[in-house]
């Protein structure tokens, strides 16, 4: 069993700043893909970013360039997005997911790539 729980979420004022972690616990045995995706209400699931198991490739939504960095701690087993300058249209439930296989590139972001998945936390952006 793998187990992830999101955390860091909450209110923010536009061009606020809301740094997201994730840990794993369980299965840490094994190394992980990871990847962040979003929900807003109404709309789809989008993806935000992904990181490959080593740290050595990660990937971007164009919403999310130049704006959020995604990184990990290995021995915490957490990840954490920093986004920065958040904008009212980033509001969303953030959820962060787990894959055993080795993701680089744009497969760090395909959710279909991913077995386990938080439960995910609030992200509101509002004045």
């Amino acid at each position: 069993q793998v187990h992830l729980v999101e955390s860091g979420g909450g209110l923010v004022q536009p061009g606020g700043s809301l740094n997201l972690s994730c840990v794993v616990s369980g299965r840490t045995d094994i190394n992980y893909a990871m990847g962040w995706f979003r929900q807003a209400p109404g709309k789809e699931r989008e993806s935000v970013a992904g990181i490959s198991w080593s740290g050595s490739y990660t990937d971007y939504s164009d919403s999310a360039k130049g704006r959020f960095t995604m990184s990990r701690h290995s021995a915490k087993n957490t990840v954490y997005l920093q986004m920065n300058s958040l904008k009212p249209e980033d509001a969303a439930t953030y959820y962060c997911a787990a894959s055993p296989q080795f993701l680089s590139g744009s497969l760090l972001r395909l959710p279909g790539k991913f077995d386990y998945w938080g439960q995910g936390t609030q992200v509101t952006v509002s004045s």
